[in-house]
Order: structure tokens, then C-alpha cells, then sequence
């Protein structure tokens, strides 16, 4: 306990002299005392820092021996105040001694009535050295009310006084609440102290390998590494077998890509991230999510609907966001091999390097080989590529000092695909070659950094620069036709946040840059551009207590082709408690559709391609952008039933465009055709699921999607085809813990509607198709059993062997008008069956 002398006059002098002490670091309980001119402070030594204590007192006008109020300051005290003119002690000043423990009762003996009509204070917790620190967003509300407030980032608060309730309540997630009187006084400082202290806990609940946030006002949906695991996972885009959100399908017969769809879809409206930068895009729509191994993510997050306007404005029908794994907390070594029945072999490594206390490091290895040749089908066609890939990515992380973080990466993709008909590889540089053939050779390049500051002092306040770049280059060939593309891209976006006044009021804000200069050849027609987008954002988030979120974000984009991008987006989340949330949202978005890249399944046939828009020279293509609204709905609850954890959650979700680029099967069967939209074009999404535990270890996710995906086509409005309009998934996965996992996955989808191949007259009847497909079943299953660092595990795709009858149709005259494997609705692969081993040093 200290005791300094301070100048004062009045009752007002003492409050003024008594706030400002409160607030000081490290003071517990301050006592001014007007006719001694003394001030008693009871404080804690490791946090106390005694110069602020003056410069504090001096800047609300009021001298000590250390400080002296400034002549502006003091003058503009009230007359009963001034202290300086006519006061005999005003150049006298006594050096601060410590009281002994009776000067504590005199301290709380004070007079602390000075008419206020706030109370406020600081909250305090203890650390693992007994240092007080502030405790930031501590709740202090006025006892059985929900009148209250939150501790700032200094630990302070400030409430109004309640006319008939003088109990307050501070609380704070795993510290003991506290419960003061404030009756005979208006300022307290508070230490809370843990609830409790264990000398060992046992964790009894099993951590659910995908997790919807219940916070969070945007719906985020957290795929774990534990999910991923419960299939081959090889790479992302075979990620999502265990994801009713997520379809995944083919693009063609031919070439074995997968494409991925949501909300009824395709992929090219979801924006895919890479730990919150723009990812694949562009050149890459189409092949690249194979070029992130799954052995490569700590996670996936998905979120369904408009996204932040950080992320750019090109979020049509959500965001998926790769979370690679991280140099200072993944495993040390890390193995993994796999091989399948249709000769493909696959391995990774993945090794973390510690540099320092501030440097560390991971690099990340992947090698596939396919040379086997398979045709389960007979249509003299490889069902799947042969194909050579190798990836490789070092990414490095440092933790400076004063908040400084920073992190940069790099990343090489080699990729070789072979297709078609069985002996093409044999005489791929033939020129005379009789053999249809697929050869696509892709070469990329990657770099990117993140260089941050978060201010330790205000964990709130942060700002950070993200920047990335990349150089994908590919030559294609398809049959006869040439489809070769350069794409440079360049990222850059700076965010600063902070809040106002307190927790319940943030923000963020920033400028990014998007540019990408493509030069795409098919066959003999060349397509160059260049797009500058330079833009601003601003982000608002607002909370009241648990219960209620909003994040306003608008964003303004100049496009140099199609001018200027409007982003507003709204984020509303509603708690009812605890186990029920209500989130709703609403956003626009927009985009350059890269035709050609985002529709390579075409190549996969003779249709001639028909781009039906304005000058080249003026817009992308000749094309307008894309423009789209996007609305959803949602809830999420959770209820005890048998004693154990029932998660429910229905989503709804309507896109609609204002423009799109319409890519036309249905008005030539011969042919493709795109064009600008002229009249209406919608998706209409609702999905339900269920996540229970039956069983001790035996978990059941159940789930049912209904799509409606019209588009105007020049036929009239039509269903887009090839989307299923109903999926029904079951998921059962049982563990026995440390030994061994069981999974099994099945799908249902409903009919998918075909396009019209009946228009020719001439065209011969067994190469017109079935208005609408039939609905299937695709069951997949995955057995694994582990030992101490070491993991087997056997698989199965495709467990009820079926496929697409005919998937390409005039096979037998691959460089005839009819031949066409861009028309896949279902499985060109049957059952596969595969084995793998993974070793892990944590």
C-alpha cells in the first residue's frame, strides 16, 4: 500500500483523482483523501507501473510530485477545483512509503460518494508467473438482469448504476463468477480466479470429426483431419466422399477429372481458398483439386452461401478453405503409400523442421504413377488416365518479436495425363496416329506470404499483408484439337482490425488487388486478356452478449473490362441458447468466366464450340460478367435423446443471377454454344442432416438434398442438366478406440435430365440418349487398424460395381461427328478396391 500526495480541492477533485488511479496499471483500490491531500493505493508490485499512476493523475488536471498537470488542462477544471493560486502546500510533495497492512482498512474506509451515476472499474486474471493482467471481454451485468456490459481491451468498464439493484456479477468462460455490492461505492478492481483446479481431467466426449460452429455468425463447417482420413483422401477433390454438402462427379469419360459441385453448382462458383487467399481459379478450374494432396490439410472449412467480403467478390455458392498443416505443430515424419486396382500408385512424405524458437518449417512431398491400361467397360477406351504427378511444397513460419508473425511458401506441380484409346501412349508423337488421344501436360508454379503485427498490448488490433502469385501453364491435346493456356496470376490484399471502444463493436478494412493475364490457343483461334482488379473493403461486426451477431461488409472492385464490382454482404446470427442458433445471410457476387477452362469435358468430344458474343477486344470472350444474389437459411440445434448428443441442422439457399454465361448442350446436339443470359436463371437449395451417436463409438450421419436449378436457355427454361434434383446420404462410422476405425459411406441420386440429342433427324438412333437418366446407388467402405505410430488401411469405391452404360457415345469413330464423352451423370469406373499403409513420428 502506497501513499502519495496529489492536489485537490473538492469532492469532485476526489473522484476525478480516484478514477484515474483505478485505471492504472497494476492499481487494486485507490482513497483519496481531500484534507490530508493524500492518496492511498493498494497495488500489485510485478504489474505497477508508477509513472503512468502520475502521468495519469496529471493528464485529468492534477499535480504530483512526479507530473504536473498542463496550464490548458488545469484551467479548464471546474472553479472548486483549481488548487494552485492561494494554496499554501502547492510546491510541497511527499515521496510515496508503504503503508503498513492497517492502511489497507483505511483505504476501504474511504469516502467514494461522489455523486456519479456510472460504477466502473477494472477486471484483472492471474497468470502462471502471479502477474496481474487485464482480462478482455469479462461480463459485468447488474444481478438477475441482462443489463450489462464487457471488460475493454485494458480491462476496464464502465455501467450505468441501476436504481434498484446494487449486486453486480463479473464472469468470465472457466474463472468463478464474482458477486460485489456496489451500495457504498462506485469503482472496484477484481481479480477472478479459476473455477477450477484439477490435478488430472479426463476427457469423456468424443471431439466430432466434422464440427458446425455455433458462434460463429457464418456458418462454418470444420472437416477435421480425422474425417479426411476416412477415405483414400488422395487428393481434394476426393476429399468430400463423406460430405452430403459436397457432390463430386466427372467432368467426361475420357480424361478422369473430377469436378465438384454445391447448391446445385458447379465448381467454378465456389471459391476455393488456400488458408483465406484465392486458390483455384482460372486456368486451374478445372484440374485443380488435384494438385492439393489430402495428406497436405490439417482441415477443410465450408461455408455454404455468401462469404466474406475479405476474400474478394467471387463468391457465388460458398467458399472452401484449405488449411494446410502447420510447420510448428505437425508431426515430425509423415508416410503414407497407397495403390488401387487400376494401377495407381501414390506416396507422400511430409517432414517438419524446427529451425529455432521463431524459424520453423514443413515440407511436403507427393509422387503418382498410373502405366497400367484398364477397360472394364470394352469400349476400347481407358476408363481411367495414365498419368505422372509430382508435387512438392516447403513453406516456412516465424514468430517475432513485438507481435510480429510472418510466413511465405512454395509450391511445384508437374502433372503428365494420358487418355483415350487403348495404345495411344504407344504412338503419341505419331502425326498419323489413327488413335484418339488425350496428352495434357501441366506445369505451375506457386508463391505466397503473409507478414502480420498483432499489437500484444490490444489483441483486438491487428493488421497484415497477404500476397500471392502464380504461373500455370498447359498444353493440350484432344483428339484432333489443341487446347493450350498461360495463366499469370498476382494477389495482394492488406486488412487492418480493430474495434471501437469494446469487443461487442470490430471491424476490419482494407485495399486488395486481383491480376490475371491469360493467353489461351484452341486450335487455331487464340484468346488473350488481362484483368486489373483493384478494390476496397470494409467489414463491420457487431455482438450483444452470446445472442446476437451481425457482419455488414460492402466492397467496392474496379474491373478494367466491366468497370465497376458492388459487394454488399450481411451476415445475421440469432441465439435462441446455447443448443439453438439461427443464422441467416445475404450477398452479391460476380466473376469472369474462363469458358474454355471451366468446361474442358467438352474437349472430350467432336461438338463444335460456338462463343456467341459481342467484340473480343472490349469484354472477356465477348462475354458480359457473371452476376449473381445469393440468400440462405439456416439452423443448427442439438438435443439430448438416450442420453447422448442429436445434432440437427436445414440450410436453404436461393442463387439468382442477374447475368450469366449460358453454356449450351441442349440447342445443337453436334455442338456447345455460349452466350449471355436472357431472362431467368435460378438454384433453389434445401438440405437436412442428422449427426448421432447410436452407439458407444458408432456414429450415423444421415442427410437429404433437394436441388431446383432452372436456366433460360434459347429452348425455353429448362432444368440444367446433368445436376441431380434429390442425393440422400448415409455415413456410419465406428471406432474402437487406438485400434481400429470402420466406415461406410452410401449415396442415392435421383434422375439427372440429359440433353437433347434428338434434334438431327439423321442422327442414328443408337446415339440418342434417354431424356433423363436413372437414379443410383454408389457405395464406398474403409477398414482401418491402427498401432502405435503405424496405420493400415483397406477400401472400397464403387462397392455395387456400377457405371454409366455407354458413357461415350460413337466410341468405335472417335474423329466422327457424333463421337461425344462430355454427356457423363454417373460412375465410368467400377468397383476399385485399394490398400495403404501411414506412418506418423509425432
Amino acid at each position: 500500500t502506497l501513499s502519495y500526495e496529489v492536489k485537490g480541492n473538492c469532492a469532485s477533485c476526489q473522484g476525478r483523482i480516484e478514477a484515474a488511479a483505478i485505471f492504472s496499471a497494476g492499481v487494486m483500490e485507490a482513497s483519496y483523501h481531500i484534507d490530508s491531500e493524500t492518496l492511498l493505493v493498494k497495488v500489485h508490485i510485478p504489474t505497477f507501473n508508477e509513472s503512468l499512476l502520475h502521468k495519469n493523475l496529471a493528464t485529468v488536471g492534477h499535480d504530483t510530485h512526479l507530473a504536473k498537470a498542463k496550464r490548458k488542462v488545469y484551467n479548464e477544471l471546474p472553479e472548486c477545483c483549481k488548487y494552485r493560486d492561494g494554496n499554501p502546500h502547492k510546491e510541497a510533495f511527499h515521496v510515496p512509503y508503504v503503508f503498513p497492512d492497517a492502511g489497507i482498512e483505511k483505504m476501504k474506509n474511504g469516502t467514494h460518494d461522489h455523486g456519479e451515476s456510472e460504477v466502473c472499474g477494472m477486471i484483472y486474471e492471474e497468470d502462471e508467473l502471479g502477474n496481474l493482467q487485464p482480462l478482455i471481454g469479462a461480463t459485468i451485468s447488474w444481478k438477475g438482469t441482462a443489463i450489462g456490459t464487457s471488460s475493454d481491451v485494458e480491462g476496464h468498464f464502465k455501467l450505468e448504476k441501476h436504481s434498484d439493484i446494487s449486486d453486480l456479477v463479473i464472469s468470465y468462460v472457466s474463472y468463478q463468477a464474482d458477486t460485489i455490492s456496489m451500495k457504498d461505492q462506485s469503482m472496484i478492481s477484481v481479480v477472478l480466479s479459476d473455477a477450477v483446479n484439477l490435478d488430472e481431467v479426463k476427457v469423456v466426449h468424443r471431439r466430432k470429426t466434422t464440427e458446425v460452429s455455433y458462434i460463429n455468425p457464418i456458418k462454418l463447417q470444420n472437416i477435421g483431419e480425422k474425417e479426411l482420413l476416412k477415405a483414400a483422401c488422395c487428393n481434394v477433390a476426393e476429399s468430400f466422399e463423406t460430405t452430403p454438402a459436397v457432390d463430386v462427379s466427372f467432368t467426361d469419360a475420357v480424361t478422369g477429372t473430377r469436378k465438384i459441385q454445391m447448391l446445385g453448382l458447379e465448381g467454378p462458383y465456389i471459391q476455393i481458398l488456400r488458408e483465406n487467399m484465392p486458390y483455384i481459379r482460372g486456368a486451374a478450374s478445372a484440374y485443380g483439386l488435384t494438385y492439393t494432396p489430402g495428406t497436405y490439410l490439417q482441415g477443410i472449412q465450408l461455408n455454404l452461401g455468401t462469404g466474406s467480403v475479405l476474400n474478394g467478390f467471387e463468391s457465388f455458392t460458398g467458399q472452401i478453405n484449405l488449411e494446410l498443416k502447420k510447420p510448428e505443430s505437425m508431426e515430425k515424419v509423415y508416410l503414407n503409400f497407397y495403390a488401387n486396382e487400376g494401377g495407381r500408385l501414390e506416396g507422400n512424405l511430409n517432414l517438419q523442421h524446427k529451425i529455432s524458437e521463431k524459424w520453423h518449417a514443413g515440407t511436403f512431398l507427393h509422387g503418382k504413377y498410373n502405366n497400367a491400361e484398364r477397360d472394364r467397360n470394352g469400349d476400347d477406351f481407358l476408363d481411367m488416365p495414365l498419368s505422372r504427378q509430382f508435387i512438392g511444397l516447403n513453406r516456412w513460419k516465424y514468430f517475432g518479436d513485438d507481435g510480429i508473425r510472418m510466413q511465405f511458401g512454395f509450391k511445384l506441380t508437374s502433372v503428365v495425363n494420358i487418355a483415350g484409346q487403348l495404345g495411344y501412349r504407344d504412338i503419341i508423337d505419331d502425326e498419323n496416329s489413327i488413335l484418339w488421344g488425350a496428352n495434357i501436360e501441366t506445369l505451375r508454379l506457386e508463391a505466397w506470404s503473409k507478414i502480420g503485427k498483432v499489437y500484444e498490448d490490444n489483441p483486438f488490433k491487428s493488421l497484415a499483408v497477404q500476397l500471392s502469385g502464380s504461373r500455370h501453364m498447359q498444353e493440350g491435346e484432344y483428339g484432333l484439337r489443341r487446347y493450350d493456356v498461360d495463366h499469370n496470376a498476382l494477389y495482394g490484399n492488406f486488412i487492418f482490425q480493430n474495434i471501437f471502444n469494446d469487443s461487442s463493436h470490430k471491424y476490419k478494412t482494407g485495399a486488395s488487388i486481383q491480376y490475371d493475364a491469360f493467353k489461351e490457343f484452341l486450335g487455331a483461334t487464340e484468346f488473350e486478356r488481362e484483368e486489373i482488379v483493384p478494390g476496397v473493403f470494409f467489414e463491420y461486426t457487431y455482438s450483444f452478449l452470446d445472442k446476437f451477431n451481425a457482419i455488414i461488409g460492402m466492397r467496392a472492385d474496379h474491373h478494367n473490362n466491366f468497370g465497376l464490382f458492388f459487394t454488399p454482404r450481411l451476415h445475421l446470427r440469432y441465439a435462441v441458447n446455447e443448443k439453438l442458433v439461427f443464422r441467416a445471410a445475404a450477398g452479391r457476387a460476380q466473376r469472369t468466366a474462363s469458358i474454355i477452362a471451366e468446361n474442358t469435358g467438352m474437349l472430350a468430344s467432336n461438338r463444335r464450340i460456338s462463343i456467341n458474343g459481342g467484340n473480343f477486344d472490349d469484354k472477356p470472350y465477348g462475354l458480359d460478367s457473371e452476376l449473381a444474389w445469393n440468400f440462405g437459411l439456416n439452423m443448427n440445434t442439438n438435443v439430448t435423446v438416450f442420453g447422448r448428443e442429436l445434432v440437427y441442422g436445414i440450410d436453404y439457399y436461393y442463387t439468382h443471377f442477374v447475368d450469366q454465361v449460358v453454356v449450351d448442350y441442349d440447342q445443337n446436339a453436334l455442338g456447345v454454344s455460349f452466350y449471355n443470359l436472357d431472362g431467368r436463371s435460378y438454384s433453389s437449395s434445401i438440405q437436412t442432416q442428422v449427426d448421432y451417436e447410436l452407439l458407444s463409438g458408432l456414429d450415423i450421419r444421415l442427410a437429404y438434398r433437394f436441388n431446383d436449378v432452372k436456366t433460360k436457355f434459347i429452348d425455353g427454361l429448362l432444368e440444367k442438366p446433368l445436376i441431380s434434383r434429390q442425393r440422400a446420404f448415409l455415413n456410419l462410422a465406428y471406432e474402437i478406440e487406438k485400434s481400429w476405425n470402420f466406415d461406410f459411406t452410401l449415396n442415392w441420386q435421383d434422375t439427372k435430365r440429359i440433353p437433347n440429342t434428338s434434334k438431327d433427324p439423321d442422327r442414328p438412333t443408337e446415339f440418342v440418349l434417354a431424356d433423363r437418366s436413372p437414379s443410383f446407388f454408389i457405395a464406398n467402405a474403409q477398414v482401418s487398424k491402427h498401432f502405435k505410430n503405424l496405420e493400415f488401411y483397406l477400401g472400397g469405391e464403387n462397392l455395387f460395381n456400377f457405371m454409366q452404360d455407354d458413357p461415350i457415345i460413337s466410341s468405335e469413330n472417335p474423329f466422327g461427328q457424333y463421337f461425344d464423352g462430355s454427356l457423363v451423370w454417373g460412375p465410368v469406373f467400377g468397383r476399385n478396391v485399394y490398400v495403404g499403409v501411414r506412418w506418423k513420428v509425432e
